[in-house]
């Protein structure tokens, strides 16, 4: 996937140069990394976004405010399976010479601390699921502006944060990493006012 393209002279050169390829068999992947290096050709790079929502700081603070977030339910949650393993230990155990009327209040009181379980634990799975995309999708959107501010200053053509080879030389994510550290961190809060879409044909 392209998250940054220029719609320069070059860019239709290097269409062409790939059209070319594909019709005789070959993989446009196969020559990328070399016109990458052509300072006649288009510049290319690529980005690993799995490195970036691992290891930039933006990304390790929304895990560690996750965690705040949710550590407390967590707990909790801990606390209720732990409640509901004696009561089945004991009506397994014991079931068989309990009195018809003890056997079924125990399995209702089991039946009903393990549907509040259940609901519990699906309420804090939604939760963290929708809370995790908020926060991913903001580090997203940062990495994605430095990426661009990146590209315009040393006049990339286009960087991938997809592909199915790349040549070590055309990888900027250290380079992504290091600014995106340097971002103060209010900077999340800004407005994704410029969203990163290929350019239009």
């Amino acid at each position: 996937m392209a998250v940054y393209r220029e719609g320069t002279m070059r860019n239709r050169v290097f269409r062409l140069l790939g059209a070319v390829c594909v019709a005789l068999g070959l993989s446009t992947i196969a020559v990328a990394p070399a016109l990458a290096q052509d300072a006649n050709g288009p510049r290319l790079g690529y980005v690993s976004l799995e490195r970036i929502l691992r290891e930039s700081n933006a990304a390790k603070a929304a895990q560690a405010k996750l965690d705040g977030e949710f550590s407390q339910r967590q707990k909790e949650l801990a606390d209720t399976a732990a409640q509901v393993k004696p009561l089945y230990d004991y009506l397994e155990k014991n079931s068989a010479v309990m009195a018809d009327s003890e056997r079924a209040r125990r399995q209702k009181e089991l039946a009903d601390k393990d549907k509040d379980f259940q609901r519990r634990q699906r309420e804090f799975n939604e939760d963290l699921n929708q809370r995790k995309n908020e926060e991913l999708a903001a580090v997203v959107d940062r990495a994605n502006r430095v990426i661009r501010q990146i590209a315009e200053a040393e006049h990339y053509d286009m960087i991938f944060q997809d592909a199915v080879y790349f040549n070590p030389r055309v990888d900027i994510t250290d380079k992504v990493i290091k600014a995106l550290n340097a971002m103060p961190a209010t900077s999340s809060a800004a407005p994704a006012s410029a969203p990163l879409a290929p350019a239009s044909k």
